[in-house]
């Protein structure tokens, strides 16, 4: 098995295709049935096979392909470790970072956009190196509707319902109006680089309201400790691309729908 590079040193490395290629993967990866923590956020689910809601959770697939880790982020280390067009490949959404912070990454539709301090979102060049990327060709297996007045905080135990896990890398998305949502950004870094709790003092923040709007995310369960930011992470974009980034909170308003993909893991782009 290919040794673990040092950003990967905490992480348990399920197997190896090559150099530069690590996977972490979810065990089991077969369904299971809904734990008892989460079976109470499952009623009112909607799935891809049936409008009732199951006694298992959705079967997981696909690999999300990931650049660095969490843990190599906050090392701090803020150098692209890969360039955008040789990773993204036929991934729907994602989010991420650039070289040096420069900016929140929002990937919907397959489409990459570079959110920076002004917080208006603009098509990525695919030339852009980046330290932190997660994406996947999002398939939605599981989705409820969101209560009008739910917070962005209160997300993750319906996460976990939809998933039927609290394990594993879930894909995230939701859609509809938000009557608040709370947006940042980040500068662009220099070496050497100041530890991410610095730089995000330094964030400049976008308050929006009465707002539609997609996010897009991931939830990392303890298993993969490291590999992703703990709990739920999510960027997002406006419908109408004027305004977004990373998603520091929302409160969904009465048409909000969640989508969840649960994934086998991740492909984890390691610098050689």
């Amino acid at each position: 098995m290919t040794s673990a590079p040092r950003y990967l040193s905490r992480i348990c490395v399920a197997a190896a295709t090559g150099a530069a290629i690590l996977l972490l993967a979810t065990t089991p990866l077969a369904g299971a049935a809904v734990p008892a923590d989460v079976a109470s956020s499952t009623a009112g689910i909607t799935t891809d096979a049936s409008a009732a809601p199951r006694a298992t959770a959705p079967q997981p697939t696909r690999w999300v392909t990931q650049v660095g880790t969490y843990d190599y982020l906050i090392q701090p280390d803020y150098d692209g470790l890969a360039r955008l067009r040789d990773v993204v490949g036929d991934s729907t959404i994602g989010l991420g970072t650039f070289d040096r912070l420069d900016g929140e990454l929002v990937m919907i539709g397959g489409t990459t956009y570079r959110v920076g301090t002004d917080g208006v979102p603009r098509v990525a060049s695919l030339s852009r190196t980046t330290p932190f990327f997660e994406a996947v060709r999002f398939i939605a297996q599981a989705s409820r509707s969101i209560p009008a007045g739910t917070e962005c905080s209160s997300l993750l135990p319906l996460v976990d319902g939809l998933a039927g896990t609290t394990a594993g890398m879930v894909a995230v998305r939701l859609h509809g109006t938000f009557s608040v949502l709370t947006a940042r950004s980040v500068p662009a870094q220099e070496q050497p680089y100041p530890p991410l709790a610095e730089v995000v003092a330094d964030q400049t923040v976008f308050p929006l309201s009465e707002v539609r709007a997609t996010l897009v995310g991931f939830r990392t369960g303890g298993d993969l400790l490291g590999v992703g930011a703990p709990g739920l992470h999510l960027h997002g974009l406006t419908q109408d691309r004027s305004a977004g980034g990373h998603i520091l909170g929302c409160t969904a308003g009465a048409d909000v729908r969640m989508s969840i993909h649960r994934t086998r893991g991740a492909r984890v782009v390691a610098a050689n």
